[in-house]
């Protein structure tokens, strides 16, 4: 379900031992979860905070909690902590807090917006791009808007059929295309002009 390395182990259990509460744990959550806008959290779980529905892991040294309703979203999540020379960083990483992880024989709508949550908008978000599935037609070819940073933009033709299409193919075999319906005359917040 969710992986702590021994490193954000004893980081964490550090910053437990300062706390100086008997019990002391961590919680994990992520806030609105199933949404672009989704957060993974750490954050302290004193013993009179503990949730009944929340699910227990023993990490040796100290307790870790996980929100019930934010379960299906952190699987496969993973807590680091990697040294440097300003000290040091914890890494929360929850592939699936935007969406969360699906099966193999899921309807293919629900596959489609999956990838595009976990794989293809995380890339497309660094040009503050996005792209969503309007529908899939009777041929199986995905309908998909553009938006942000995408909308207007000279390299979208490239993106969706190089980065997009191959992606989404790759995944959704049955799948047989890609096609785009956003009206790219607006260019006023393209990446590329």
């Amino acid at each position: 379900m969710v992986t702590v390395t021994d490193s954000a182990r004893d980081y964490l259990a550090q910053l437990i031992q300062k706390q100086d509460v008997e019990g002391m744990g961590v919680r994990i959550f992520v806030t609105q979860p199933g949404t672009k806008h989704a957060e993974t959290c750490l954050a302290y779980c004193p013993p009179h905070e503990v949730v009944a529905t929340d699910e227990y892991i023993d990490l040796e040294k100290f307790p870790l909690y996980l929100d019930h309703t934010s379960v299906p979203f952190l699987e496969e999540a993973y807590v680091d902590y990697a040294e440097d020379r300003m000290g040091g960083q914890l890494t929360i990483k929850a592939p699936n807090a935007k969406v969360p992880k699906i099966d193999d024989d899921a309807p293919m709508p629900d596959r489609i917006n999956y990838f595009l949550a976990s794989e293809i908008n995380p890339g497309l978000a660094a040009h503050g791009g996005e792209v969503g599935l309007v529908e899939i037609t009777e041929d199986n070819i995905a309908v998909l808007r553009f938006g942000g940073g995408c909308q207007g933009c000279s390299a979208v033709s490239l993106t969706l059929k190089q980065g997009v299409e191959k992606t989404l193919i790759e995944r959704v075999p049955e799948l047989q295309g890609v096609r785009d319906v956003t009206d790219h005359t607006n260019k006023e917040n393209a990446y590329y002009q």
